[in-house]
C-alpha cells in the first residue's frame, strides 16, 4: 500500500439484524480482501462472519467487540471500524466512533428507525461526523422508499438525498435507479451485475415506468438539494438503496462512497486543530484489546493515526506522562489476522503490542510538545452487579483480567468506599457474559455475580455526599478515578434525592445519551 494512497475510514452503525456484518463482508469481497462471506446465519455450517473473531462471537453469531479491517478499491484504502450490533453493545462501539471521519447508517427497510440505530446516531452527530445511509432488505416488503426517507428526516432530524431509487421492492423489485448518471442496475436472482442506460433500458413494464418517472419527478422537485458542503457538516445524508446478502446495489454504494466518504480530519488536541499533513507523527489509543491471541496472551492498543507519518521504530512521547518510547511491534489487522506495519499515515488504523504502558485515550507524538487529543466520552451504564471470585486463591488472575478487561471497556469498575467491594456495570446484560466468558476462558477465573436493582450511575461534580444521603436504594461508590457516583434504583429515587439534596450536583458522564 502507497502511503500516498487517499484513506477513507469509517464505521458501519445499525441495530442488530439489520445487515451490517452482511454488508461489511460484501464490502471486503469487492476489495478483494476475502473470496467467499460467510455470513452470520453460516454459525450452523461452521462459517462465521470474517469481522467476528472472538469465540463467544462465534458461537452466537454476533458481534461483541469491535474490529478492525482494510481494503483497497479504485485506488483508495478504505479502513473499516465494524462496531457490536447487539443491542447490550459496550463502551467499545462508542469509542471506536471517535476513530473514524465518516459513518455508515444501515437501515432494514423493512422495520425502519430502529432504537440502536437512533443512540448510534447521536453520538455521530455530537462529533459531527459525516453519515451515508444504506436502506437494506431491498428483496423483502418493507416501507415505502418515501416513508422510510421521511422517517430519517423526522426522527434523525437530517435532510436525506437518495442517489438511487427503488423500481419495485420484494417479489416486485426489478432495480434501482441511479439518479447522478441515470443508469438502472437491474435486479436478478443470477447477482450478476447489470447496468443500462435509462434510455435504453427493456427491463420495465409501462406502469412501471411511468411511476418510476413520478418519483423521480417528485424527487427532483420536492426533495432536497445535494451538496458535499451539507454532507460533511453532517445536516444531509446521501440514501442508497439496496440488498447487502443479495449484493444487489452494493459495488455502486462503494463506488460512490469513496467520492462522497470524508477524508482524514483535522482533530482538536491541546485546544488546536491538528491537520493531517502536519509533519508531526500524532495518534490517539481508542481501544485496548487483550488475548486477540490466547496462545501468547498478548495485548494489543489500537491507535488512530492523525497526522504526520508513522514508521515501525520510530521513538514517541506518550503525553500523559512524557515517556519516551520505541515503537518496534506494530501491526495492521483483518479482523483476528495481522501482519507487521513498517509505515501509516493518517487514517489508519495500526496495532501496538502493549506491555502495559498504554490506556484508552492516549496520545502518542513525536518531538516534545505535549499534545493530547480530546478526552474518551464516558457513558453511564444501566446495569450493575456485585462480584467476586469463586476461588479466594485465585486472586491475582481475578485482578489481573479484571484490570485488562475494565481497560478494553467491557465493563466499568466501582468500589464500595469502606470495604472496596467490587462492583461492575455495563450497558446490557451481555456484557456481564462477556466478562464472565471471558475471565473464565482467559484467566481461568470462575466469577461470582450479584445482582443489583440499581438501573443508574450519576456522577457527583458538587458538594460532599455522606452517609445519611445513601441507602440500599442509592449506593455511593468510587470509580477507577475514586471519584463519587451514585447508583440509583430508578428514576423516582433520583429525582427524591435531588428534591431533598439541591446543593449536590450530579451529571450522568455523558449528555448526549440521555
Amino acid at each position: 500500500m502507497s502511503n500516498e494512497t487517499p484513506r477513507r475510514t469509517f464505521a458501519i452503525i445499525s441495530h442488530p439484524d439489520a445487515g451490517k456484518t452482511t454488508l461489511t463482508e460484501k464490502l471486503l469481497l469487492l476489495g478483494g480482501g476475502i473470496r467467499s462471506a460467510g455470513t452470520v446465519k453460516g454459525k450452523k455450517s461452521g462459517k462465521f462472519a470474517t469481522s467476528d473473531w472472538m469465540e463467544i462471537e462465534k458461537q452466537r453469531g454476533i458481534s461483541v467487540t469491535s474490529s478492525v479491517m482494510q481494503l483497497i478499491y479504485n485506488d483508495v484504502q478504505i479502513n473499516i471500524l465494524d462496531t457490536p450490533g447487539h443491542q447490550d453493545f459496550s463502551e467499545d462501539t462508542y469509542r471506536t466512533l471517535t476513530a473514524v471521519d465518516t459513518a455508515v447508517m444501515v437501515i432494514d427497510s423493512v422495520k425502519g428507525i430502529e432504537a440502536q440505530t437512533l443512540k448510534l446516531f447521536k453520538v455521530c452527530r455530537m462529533r459531527g461526523i459525516p453519515i451515508l445511509t444504506f436502506i437494506n432488505k431491498l428483496d423483502r416488503e418493507g416501507k415505502e422508499p418515501l416513508d422510510l426517507l421521511a422517517e430519517i428526516e423526522e426522527v434523525l432530524e437530517m435532510e436525506t438525498y437518495p442517489m438511487n431509487w427503488p423500481i419495485g421492492m420484494g417479489k416486485t423489485l426489478r432495480g434501482i435507479y441511479s439518479r447522478p448518471d441515470k443508469k438502472i442496475e437491474v435486479y436478478n436472482d443470477s447477482h450478476e451485475r447489470e447496468i443500462i442506460p435509462y434510455d435504453e433500458q427493456h427491463v420495465l413494464q409501462d406502469f412501471e415506468k411511468e411511476r418510476l418517472e413520478e418519483d423521480i419527478l417528485l424527487l427532483e422537485e420536492a426533495g432536497n438539494e445535494y451538496t458535499m458542503e451539507k454532507v460533511q457538516n453532517g445536516q444531509l445524508t446521501p440514501v442508497f438503496f439496496g440488498s447487502a446478502l443479495s449484493s444487489f446495489g452494493v459495488q455502486s454504494f462503494l463506488n460512490n462512497f469513496v467520492k462522497i466518504a470524508a477524508e482524514p480530519q483535522p482533530r482538536k488536541a491541546s485546544g488546536e486543530l491538528i491537520e493531517p499533513a502536519s509533519n508531526t507523527f500524532s495518534g490517539f489509543v481508542f481501544k485496548i484489546q487483550a488475548n486477540m491471541n490466547p496462545n501468547h496472551r498478548d495485548r494489543i492498543a489500537f491507535l488512530r493515526v492523525c497526522s504526520g507519518k508513522f514508521e515501525r521504530g520510530m521513538e514517541v512521547m506518550l503525553s500523559r506522562t512524557g515517556k519516551k518510547m520505541k515503537l518496534n511491534q506494530s501491526h495492521s489487522f483483518f479482523a483476528s489476522d495481522r501482519e507487521t506495519i513498517d509505515t501509516a499515515m493518517p487514517g489508519d488504523i495500526i496495532g501496538l503490542y502493549d506491555s502495559g504502558n498504554f490506556q484508552v485515550g492516549d496520545t502518542l507524538v513525536t518531538g516534545s510538545e505535549r499534545l493530547i487529543y480530546e478526552e474518551m466520552p464516558q457513558f453511564p451504564p444501566e446495569k450493575f452487579a456485585k462480584i467476586m471470585a469463586k476461588n479466594a486463591l485465585k486472586h491475582k488472575q481475578y485482578h489481573k483480567g479484571m484490570e485488562q478487561l475494565v481497560q478494553e471497556g467491557t465493563i466499568q469498575l466501582y468500589k464500595t468506599p469502606y470495604f472496596e467491594d467490587f462492583i461492575i456495570g455495563a450497558v446490557g446484560e451481555l456484557q456481564f457474559q462477556v466478562f464472565e466468558y471471558r475471565m473464565k476462558n482467559e484467566y481461568n477465573v470462575d466469577i461470582e455475580f450479584t445482582h443489583l436493582t440499581h438501573e443508574l450511575a450519576r456522577w457527583v461534580t458538587k458538594g460532599e455526599v455522606t452517609d445519611r444521603m445513601t441507602d440500599s436504594r442509592r449506593m455511593l461508590v468510587l470509580d477507577q478515578q475514586k471519584r463519587p457516583v451514585i447508583l440509583f434504583e430508578n428514576d423516582f429515587t433520583l429525582r427524591m434525592f435531588q428534591d431533598k439534596y439541591p446543593d449536590i450536583k450530579l451529571s450522568t458522564g455523558w449528555e448526549i445519551l440521555e
